[in-house]
């Protein structure tokens, strides 16, 4: 298995392990996720938008910048009208919750610092892995919006690229309700642009990226249906996206990604950074 693992993300750039959850664990996860939506606020709800243009309100948020450590919630687009009132039922009307459910949680907790998350990353050869970020991705019926073409390692970089997601489905992931697309070898092209703290202190954006956004070949794209508690792994250099929902049927999935802390540096440029007292955790430490 091995030797398949690194095999296949070496020359893919993602693989996909099949039947990761069992059906009692992903049900239990479901239905945490299902209810998310009642801590969710109130007041100055936060949209998300997965847009590529630099512009997106989560630029300009210390709420979005600050939740290393902390569950934060963030809005589908269409679900908050001007007034930051919700314009759809609440239990469809959140884009994603995040960025420390694996330490915030137990249910997540649970699953993220499983033996069977830390055989993976010991297959793939992470010395002293460690969780830097999770989240739960509702992608609802309707309202669920495209996930525009992006590298994981845009957004979390490390030097050397080690970062890798694992992607785990809690409903059947379809071409209908948008599951993963994939251009196969893409990570052997390096990094293609960065988003990144703003050098320039005074500046309406906290967040910039460094280039303009590349221009992908929509024909280059595979798509990667799974079915639910699959596991993806993502390495981050590989380009991906998902489309719209437009279907009738929920996508809810839940993701982490885990990075190498030995004679690895996270970059101090990236949007997410841990706070001085709460490092990411580790893992399991290779003797």
């Amino acid at each position: 298995m091995r030797n398949l693992l690194i095999d296949q993300i070496r020359e893919d750039g993602f693989a996909v392990i099949d039947d990761f959850l069992t059906p009692d664990e992903i049900q239990d996860l479901l239905k945490v996720g299902q209810n998310l939506h009642q801590d969710a606020p109130k007041e100055e709800r936060k949209v998300f938008s997965a847009n590529a243009d630099g512009k997106s309100a989560q630029s300009r948020e210390q709420y979005f910048i600050d939740s290393a450590d902390k569950v934060r919630y963030f809005f589908e687009e269409g679900a908050v009208g001007e007034n930051g009132e919700l314009l759809v039922d609440p239990s469809i009307s959140l884009n994603k919750v995040g960025h420390a459910l694996h330490t915030e949680h137990p249910a997540f907790e649970e699953i993220t610092f499983s033996n069977r998350v830390k055989e993976v990353c010991w297959q793939l050869g992470f010395r002293r892995p460690a969780v830097a970020q999770s989240m739960y991705i509702f992608k609802n019926p309707g309202i669920g919006g495209e996930v525009k073409s992006h590298q994981d390692a845009t957004y979390l970089y490390t030097e050397p690229s080690t970062t890798i997601g694992f992607w785990i489905p809690l409903e059947d992931a379809t071409l209908q309700n948008g599951c993963l697309h994939f251009i196969k070898s893409s990570h052997k092209s390096g990094v293609h642009r960065r988003w990144i703290r703003n050098p320039e202190k005074n500046g309406d954006e906290l967040l910039i990226y460094d280039r303009p956004a590349p221009l992908y070949p929509q024909s280059n794209f595979v798509a990667v249906p799974v079915k639910a508690g699959s596991c993806v792994l993502i390495h981050s250099q590989v380009v991906h996206r998902s489309d719209a929902n437009k279907s009738d049927r929920s996508r809810h999935a839940y993701t982490f990604h885990v990075i190498e802390t030995e004679d690895c540096e996270y970059s101090k440029e990236n949007w997410l950074q841990p706070s001085e007292d709460r490092p990411f955790p580790v893992l399991y430490e290779r003797k």
